[in-house]
């Protein structure tokens, strides 16, 4: 009899524990993947790649493309596929790009590193290669 009480209180406790979990309200310490990306960032260009090199997702690297990859110290990873707006935050230019890789930049305490454009990309948001202004501030919303 003494297993029998101890299974029903058990199962209940479950039960009560569940309908809890399942109504109470999100968390806001951690945000959510699409908030963490909105804040500014610095969005760096890949620059020189071997032709016929393959990106993480296996894709055939190609410079000119609207792609990117995501820094691999990045809280909330981007999946391979995801297409993000990105903003220059000097002269409003954008362009959607997706994500085909990951990067191996790490992130900084002044400004995050979030973006590894292609050059093409880098260049049409309105960095310069030559003379390599080595990155570009931006936002992005993820559009999934």
């Amino acid at each position: 009899m003494g297993k029998r009480i101890l299974r029903v209180s058990l199962a209940a406790g479950v039960a009560a524990l569940t309908a809890t979990v399942a109504l109470a309200p999100a968390s806001s310490a951690a945000p959510s993947p699409v908030q963490a990306h909105r804040e500014p960032c610095w969005a760096t260009h890949h620059g020189p790649i071997p032709a016929g090199s393959q990106t993480s997702n296996g894709d055939i690297f190609d410079n000119s493309k609207n792609a990117a990859s995501t820094s691999l110290s990045r809280r909330h990873q981007l999946p391979f596929g995801t297409r993000v707006k990105a903003t220059n935050v000097a002269n409003g230019k954008s362009l959607v790009v997706r994500i085909n890789d990951r990067g191996t930049f790490k992130r900084t305490k002044e400004v995050p590193l979030c973006l590894d454009l292609t050059d093409g990309a880098f260049r049409r948001l309105g960095g310069s290669l030559n003379p390599d202004a080595g990155h570009i501030v931006v936002r992005q919303k993820v559009l999934r």
